[in-house]
């Protein structure tokens, strides 16, 4: 199958959601604590994983090491190309036609959207995050009696230059929200509850619907956190099931609803993206996170969802080795997928082309309104 494979490798991706990459050098325990969801392994490495063992039979190479390389030799590799030199490198190798930015977690300093387009190559546009922008206005002072307005009016300043929204309610309610839009009463009393309080995080249903309904609102894609990530998620409340009944409230406005990462919950997302119209889905963060399973996660997520409603993402953040991670696993996991299709007779050559197509950058274009010269 090599001219399935090159149809494959030769494809160029959009990445549907990422985040920026550092922009400072990374020693030991910054490759460690970004390698994974977790907050560290006692006793043992992050590296002694699925990911691990594949970022050290992948990553080496493309900065000139041998596969398997230690890591000590890696950090020092790193080092004397240093920090530009490597993002440039493996940004390149993702052969990306687009990054779509997550710009609302920044815990500590990160490229910006056009910097990670300039050291991939590609053209780069942001995601808002609907959670940061009206934390942000809290911060600078906002009260209650002008909060919605204010939200509203930085949003759509914030979305002319802006490609979707983002809600990340899977981290700070779960995702069995009240479809009901809330009433400006309701908003304006569920902003004295929360700023009186003085967290600085939207953890309030009401204001949450508030929010998804202002991207709603702006006719933008919005995206949804679904399933795996760190711990700060109850992972049985991040079901994506439990979006239906938002799902059928949105489905009028025509939005369409991106579910992201959905891992353990693939296959309940490619349901929703089959049986709803404006609902679509991809594997994001699992797929580099498990490695050589990487076609078994593919497999599984596309046995319901139509091939026109899976986009690629990465939700790589921080590590540049994790963007390309996720583009060579995606291929990979493509690839295999494809080729046993055709091996049974399933698809003809033209299919692969087509439906790779697709897959790795048409449907993000056509979603996110994009054009072919991305």
């Amino acid at each position: 199958m090599p001219e399935l494979l090159a149809a494959v490798a030769e494809q160029p991706l959009v990445d549907h959601h990422c985040h920026g990459v550092l922009i400072r050098d990374a020693d030991a325990a910054t490759l460690e604590s970004l390698l994974s969801e977790g907050s560290g392994v006692p006793g043992g490495s992050a590296f002694d994983s699925q990911l691990g063992f594949t970022f050290r039979r992948l990553c080496p190479p493309v900065l000139g090491l041998p596969p398997h390389a230690g890591i000590a030799d890696y950090l020092d590799r790193r080092a004397e190309l240093g920090v530009t030199e490597v993002s440039k490198r493996f940004l390149e190798a993702a052969g990306l036609a687009g990054t779509i930015v997550d710009t609302g977690f920044t815990p500590e300093p990160l490229t910006s959207p056009a910097e990670l387009g300039a050291l991939a190559g590609a053209p780069a546009y942001e995601i808002v995050r609907l959670e940061r922008l009206a934390e942000d206005l809290a911060a600078a002072g906002i009260g209650a009696p002008d909060f919605a307005d204010a939200v509203w009016s930085a949003l759509t300043e914030r979305a002319a230059s802006a490609v979707g929204t983002k809600s990340i309610a899977a981290y700070r309610t779960g995702l069995d929200l009240d479809p009901a839009r809330p009433s400006d009463a309701d908003v304006r009393a569920a902003a004295e509850r929360w700023l009186a309080s003085r967290s600085p995080r939207v953890a309030d249903q009401t204001l949450q619907r508030f929010l998804i309904w202002c991207g709603v609102d702006l006719g933008l894609p919005v995206q949804f956190h679904v399933g795996y990530g760190d711990r700060d998620v109850d992972l049985h409340r991040c079901n994506p099931l439990l979006l239906t009944p938002l799902l059928r409230a949105i489905e009028p406005a025509g939005v369409p609803v991106m579910l992201l990462h959905n891992y353990p919950y693939h296959r309940e997302a490619g349901y929703l993206a089959q049986v709803f119209p404006h609902v679509y889905a991809d594997a994001g963060l699992a797929t580099h996170n498990v490695g050589s399973r990487a076609p078994a996660l593919l497999a599984e997520a596309l046995e319901l969802a139509p091939y026109a409603k899976f986009l690629y993402s990465s939700d790589a953040f921080g590590l540049p080795e994790l963007h390309y991670l996720g583009a060579a696993l995606f291929r990979r996991a493509l690839f295999e997928f494809l080729a046993a299709g055709s091996s049974e007779g399933l698809y003809t050559e033209r299919d692969v082309v087509r439906v790779t197509a697709m897959l790795c950058a048409g449907n993000a274009r056509h979603v996110y309104r994009l054009g072919e010269a991305t």
